[in-house]
């Protein structure tokens, strides 16, 4: 058996979200559907992480188990022919047998991306949000994530996790091409994280909150203290590094 990253990207809004569920469209059943056709054999991927219903992602990776040779590029063809037009598979590598891509995934980043007017082309790619924030308040208030690992009050309060603990690399807000970004990165990210820590930085922005408060809100560990979780078609998974690198195929 031969051990493959598949690295893919996504829209998700026609998606109950990133992980197999009964009774539910998800993009790992997509994925694993097009394979076992491909392959003519029950196939089982294992993500880097988990998105939420509607969040998006243009860089995934899953690993996956077979004998088959998939390095032909004919391979990525067969399945993005075999994928849903909103699923894509950018490219396979082969890795060494215990290379694994949810744990030795070091670093993820996601981005949010609000747009002020209304996209009748990408209605589902970004929050539309008519306020004017603060920008300078949310970059400082950003800042002080980097301070602390424990992120229980932006975490989903039902989730089966051990610990609450991250550490968090980069926070900051920008725009880019008319569209307002939050660029974060950590090791890893409790459900439902990014779009609370996006929510109540938009509260520190909109002068709801100083940034003592959102401090107080981090050293609380209460998800009743934190903002609002905002919408999830903002959301995007952009990048998930590993210690190895990936060597792409030509």
């Amino acid at each position: 058996m031969k051990r493959y990253f598949l690295e893919v990207a996504y829209n998700g809004t026609n998606y109950h979200g990133w992980q197999v569920q009964a009774n539910a469209n998800t993009v790992q059943a997509e994925l694993n559907k097009a394979l076992a056709i491909l392959l003519k054999e029950s196939v089982e991927t294992l993500g880097s992480g988990r998105t939420d219903a509607g969040v998006h992602a243009t860089q995934q990776f899953v690993h996956l188990d077979c004998k088959a040779d998939l390095l032909k590029r004919s391979v990525v063809h067969s399945l993005n022919a075999l994928l849903p037009a909103d699923i894509s598979v950018i490219d396979i590598y082969l890795v060494e047998p215990t290379a694994h891509a949810r744990f030795d995934a070091f670093s993820r980043s996601y981005e949010y991306r609000i747009s002020h007017q209304k996209n009748p082309f990408l209605p589902k790619m970004c929050y539309r949000y008519r306020g004017t924030p603060d920008i300078a308040q949310m970059n400082e208030a950003a800042q002080l994530l980097l301070r602390y690992t424990d992120f229980e009050c932006f975490s989903k309060v039902k989730t089966d996790v051990n610990n609450f603990r991250c550490t968090i690399t980069k926070a900051f807000w920008i725009y880019e091409n008319d569209y307002l970004v939050f660029h974060i990165s950590a090791n890893r990210f409790l459900r439902g994280m990014v779009r609370a820590i996006v929510g109540t930085l938009l509260e520190v922005g909109e002068g709801k909150m100083n940034i003592e408060d959102f401090e107080k809100v981090i050293q609380g560990q209460d998800r009743q203290k934190a903002g609002r979780a905002v919408p999830p078609e903002g959301l995007f998974l952009t990048r998930v590094e590993y210690p190895f690198e990936l060597k792409r195929n030509k």
